[in-house]
């Protein structure tokens, strides 16, 4: 195994030996309390150390396997040079999934104060893949939303987003962004990833990849975090589990992952490689994690990096 994968095997080695420690150890009452969690929910916190532990097993897992890159369509962009270190079929568009929510949270990054509050309601919460801490009635500021939408992925959450500006706006919105970042083969339909019709490319991805780290980095260190909490509406702490595969490790920067039937498993993220950032997407993948670290490996062979 290559130097790459060896530091991130002990990383990822000592993540999951802390995983485990927490999941033994009587936390009782007192965790809610350094957490800052008045009513913090304690099952639902060691169910998400267990949910934890199993991403942490199956990272290593895909981090040790043999196989080859399996997409067929993927991109490596150094982002300081703009350099393509990596790709094949960069150019064909394909359906994006729920990296369509990297463009709806720069849109409303760019477009709505994250201080604004809404009142969520049914139309917004209509898309399949909702949370029951989000319901109709609640009174919540963009910024919570744009946490929802990129940690947990929830598609309320990017509705909501989305109908806080007006659809029709945020969405032609969405479309003029591709269009300035000279995304020509993006189209988007939807502000959740859910229409299969929302189509990119991986070359196309890749600039917006590089947009969102030099203009919004913040979204990326969202897309990283895994300690997001919301009460539900009886008042009882509940977490938003990070469905960002990668956000254990310690090379990578923040992205988004996505998957439909029509897409298959999807990432656009930027992952730090030798300490230069690296804008990496892969599309219509069967194993996205495996795929990814094999990337890792063959920029690492390249030397380049």
């Amino acid at each position: 195994m290559r130097n790459i994968n060896k530091n991130m095997k002990q990383k990822l080695l000592l993540t999951i030996f802390v995983a485990v420690c927490l999941t033994v150890l009587p936390l009782g009452k007192n965790f809610a309390v350094a957490q800052n969690y008045g009513a913090l929910n304690p099952a639902a916190f060691i169910e998400s150390l267990k949910t934890e532990l199993s991403l942490l097993k199956m990272l290593l897992t895909n981090m040790n396997a043999k196989s080859g890159i399996n997409s067929p369509a993927y991109i490596a962009v150094e982002l300081e040079s703009g350099k393509t270190l990596l790709s094949k079929n960069s150019e064909q568009a394909r359906p994006a999934a729920s990296i369509t929510k990297m463009m709806t949270a720069t849109i409303a990054r760019e477009n709505i104060d994250e201080n604004k509050k809404i009142t969520l309601t049914d139309s917004m919460l209509a898309p399949a893949g909702n949370s029951s801490v989000l319901y109709a009635g609640r009174e919540i500021d963009i910024k919570t939303l744009l946490k929802a939408a990129l940690i947990q992925s929830s598609n309320d959450a990017a509705e909501a987003l989305a109908q806080a500006a007006g659809k029709e706006n945020f969405l032609a919105l969405m479309n003029q962004k591709a269009a300035e970042l000279g995304m020509a083969n993006t189209v988007f339909f939807d502000p959740c990833g859910l229409n299969p019709k929302n189509k990119s490319t991986p070359a196309d991805l890749a600039k917006l990849v590089a947009y969102v780290h030099k203009n919004h980095p913040e979204i990326l260190a969202i897309g990283k975090s895994n300690d997001f909490w919301l009460e539900d509406k009886s008042g009882v702490w509940m977490k938003f589990q990070n469905v960002n595969n990668f956000y254990p490790l310690a090379a990578f920067v923040g992205g988004k992952t996505g998957y439909l039937p029509e897409a298959k498993q999807t990432i656009a993220g930027v992952f730090n490689v030798n300490g230069k950032p690296t804008a990496i997407v892969v599309l219509y993948s069967a194993n996205r994690q495996a795929d990814i670290f094999r990337i890792l490996e063959k920029l690492q062979s390249q030397g380049g990096l």
